[in-house]
C-alpha cells in the first residue's frame, strides 16, 4: 500500500474511532477507488443474483468502517487437549425458522457462552441422525448474513440430509461488528484461545459434547469474512478440524487492523510477505479447498492465490499437482488445481470460477450472495471433506 493510501487509511481509522463514519467512508472510497486494479475490464461488477434487489454486492469496505476495532482481552478458550465426552443428548435448544430445513430434519436455535464470550447458533440435525457417530460441518456466514440466510443460500442442509452429518451455523452479532462480519482482520481474533476463534471452537466442542459426533470428521467452512475466519480456525485449531473450506476469503494473517484489511481486500497485498497464521506454535497444515471468483470486486481474487501459496509453501514439493478445466452446463467455466498426496488424496484444491463475482458458487435462492451458474461449491466441499479424517 503506497504512502498516500496508508495516510488516508490511518485518517479513516481515526475518524471511525471518533464516530465520524460518513467522513471516514468518504476517505476510504477515494483511497480504494484510486487504487483498484484496471487491467481487467469491468472488474468488481457484481451481478445481482437475488430477487427483488435484495442481493446487492457485499460492501465489506463500508461495513468494516462502521465497526471501530475493539481488541478483546485474552481469555482461555478450548484448550489443546480436546476431550471426548461420550454420547450426550442436548438439554436445550428450540426449533427455529424453517428456512433451510429439509423434510424431517430439525433446525434448532442454540447458544454458547465461554470465557472468551458467547454467540447463538443454528444447528441442523438430519432425519437420519439416530445417535450414531456422524460428521459435523461448521459454517461461518459472511457480512450482513445470518445462519438462516447462509443455510438457504449454500443448501448445506440438503447435503446433510443426503450424507448424514450435522451442520452448525454460528451467528455473528451486531454488537461485535455492526454489519455482522466476523472480525478476521483484528489481531485479537486471529489466535487460539482468544476472541472469536475461541468462541467458534467452543461452539464446535459444545455440539461434539451434546451429540454423537465423529471427532475425527469435524470441518469448518465459510464465505467472505466467514471464509477468512474459517481459514483462521484451520490454522489455530488443527487438532479440532480435519479440513477447511474457504469461499471468497483471505489467508490467515492477511491483516491486523482496518487499513491492512482494506489493502488486502482491494489489492491482495501484491509483493507483501506471505501471511502467517497465529497458531501459537502449531505448524500442521489442515487440508483446504478454496473457491474464488475471478470477477470478485470485494475480495480481490489474488487472495485465493495467496491462500493457496501459504498452504503449499511447506510440503508443496511433495504433492502431485494436476489441473482440470471445465464448465457447468449453461454456466460458468472453472479451473481447478489439485495438490494430491502419495495416496492420491487432494490435500489442497483451488477452484477459480471464471465470471463469478462475490457470491457463493452454485448457491441458490432465497439466500443472499449466491450465483447458481457456478459449480456447486457446497457439494465439492462435502466431497473434499469426506476424503479427510483427523487421526486422534
Amino acid at each position: 500500500m503506497n504512502e498516500s493510501i496508508q495516510a488516508r487509511m490511518a485518517e479513516a481509522t481515526r475518524l471511525t474511532r471518533e464516530g465520524r463514519l460518513d467522513e471516514a467512508t468518504s476517505i476510504i472510497q477515494v483511497a480504494l477507488g484510486n487504487s483498484l486494479p484496471t487491467a481487467t475490464p469491468n472488474f468488481g461488477t457484481t451481478p445481482n443474483f437475488g430477487m427483488g434487489g435484495t442481493n446487492a454486492p457485499i460492501d465489506v469496505t463500508s461495513q468494516l468502517l462502521k465497526q471501530a476495532p475493539q481488541g478483546p482481552a485474552p481469555h482461555r478458550g478450548v484448550g489443546p487437549n480436546l476431550r471426548s465426552r461420550g454420547v450426550r443428548h442436548p438439554s436445550s435448544g428450540t426449533a427455529g425458522s424453517t428456512a433451510g430445513t429439509q423434510a424431517g430434519g430439525q433446525f434448532l436455535t442454540r447458544s454458547y457462552s465461554g470465557g472468551a464470550g458467547g454467540r447463538s447458533y443454528k444447528l441442523y440435525v438430519p432425519t437420519g441422525y439416530a445417535g450414531e457417530a456422524v460428521p459435523l460441518v461448521v459454517m461461518l456466514h459472511g457480512c450482513t448474513q445470518d445462519p438462516d440466510d447462509f443455510a438457504a443460500g449454500t443448501r448445506m442442509n440438503a447435503l446433510a440430509e443426503e450424507h448424514d452429518f450435522l451442520v452448525a451455523y454460528p451467528a455473528q452479532t451486531n454488537s461485535a461488528n455492526m454489519q455482522k462480519c466476523w472480525n478476521w482482520f483484528q489481531a485479537a481474533d486471529q489466535e487460539r484461545g482468544r476472541g472469536e476463534p475461541a468462541i467458534i471452537a467452543g461452539i464446535t466442542q459444545q455440539v461434539i459434547e451434546d451429540y454423537t459426533v465423529d471427532e475425527g470428521r469435524v470441518y469448518v467452512a465459510g464465505m467472505s469474512a466467514g471464509g477468512a475466519m474459517a481459514a483462521i480456525m484451520g490454522a489455530t485449531y488443527p487438532d479440532l478440524y480435519a479440513a477447511v473450506g474457504v469461499h471468497s476469503g483471505l489467508a490467515p494473517g492477511s491483516a491486523h487492523d482496518m487499513p491492512s484489511a482494506f489493502s488486502a481486500m482491494s489489492q491482495g497485498n501484491p509483493g507483501a510477505p506471505m501471511p502467517q497464521a497465529r497458531s501459537n506454535g502449531q505448524t500442521e497444515v489442515v487440508p483446504t479447498i478454496v473457491f474464488h471468483g475471478d470477477r470478485d470486486g470485494t475480495v480481490h481474487p489474488r487472495n485465493g492465490d495467496r491462500l493457496l501459496a501459504s498452504l503449499t509453501a511447506g510440503d508443496g514439493s511433495s504433492l502431485k499437482v494436476s489441473t482440470r478445466q471445465g464448465r457447468k452446463p449453461e454456466g460458468h467455466a472453472f479451473t481447478r488445481i489439485s495438490y494430491k498426496d502419495a495416496d492420491d488424496r487432494p490435500m489442497v484444491e483451488r477452484w477459480s470460477v471464471h465470471g463469478l463475482a462475490h457470491a457463493w458458487s452454485g448457491g441458490g435462492h432465497p439466500g443472499s450472495y449466491t450465483d447458481p451458474k457456478g459449480p456447486d461449491a457446497s457439494a465439492e466441499m462435502v466431497r473434499f471433506f469426506k476424503q479427510h479424517a483427523r487421526t486422534k
